[in-house]
């Protein structure tokens, strides 16, 4: 679903999807929605970029406590420190033309599902947003 935008942008996606992955239990709609909607917001990030590599990741692996964590992570230019605060607030963009709504609704649909949506920086470079959904016991 995000071929010709990672084509078309010139970006290298990087699958590291872990081997024992707890199962879930999850509306596969809306999680599919809340990745495409950061592997987007990734993309577009670095569709900014000029120098380096445009690198896209997208991580899963099983926490401790049975959860899955799912990272989307970017080589761009990252997220102001005045915004990170902000991000997944509504109607909060970093877009010049951009709603503002991708980030909070892709965090409901999260915490709908009893897990946890939040961004750190991802190196030198880009943002890294994980989430979390619950295992099935």
């Amino acid at each position: 679903m995000l071929d010709y935008e990672i084509q078309g942008n010139r970006v290298a996606l990087h699958l590291a999807l872990g081997d024992n992955v707890a199962p879930i239990t999850a509306d596969a709609v809306q999680v599919e929605q809340v990745i495409l909607n950061l592997a987007r917001n990734a993309i577009e990030a670095m569709s900014e970029t000029r120098g380096g590599p445009r690198e896209l990741a997208i991580d899963t692996t099983t926490r401790d406590n049975g959860n899955v964590e799912i990272t989307v992570h970017d080589s761009g230019p990252g997220i102001a420190g005045n915004l990170v605060n902000r991000i997944f607030d509504p109607f909060v963009s970093t877009k010049p033309d951009g709603m503002g709504t991708g980030l909070s609704i892709s965090r409901s649909i999260v915490e709908s599902h009893g897990g946890r949506l939040w961004v750190s920086a991802a190196g030198t470079r880009g943002a890294a947003f994980h989430f979390t959904l619950s295992g099935t016991p």
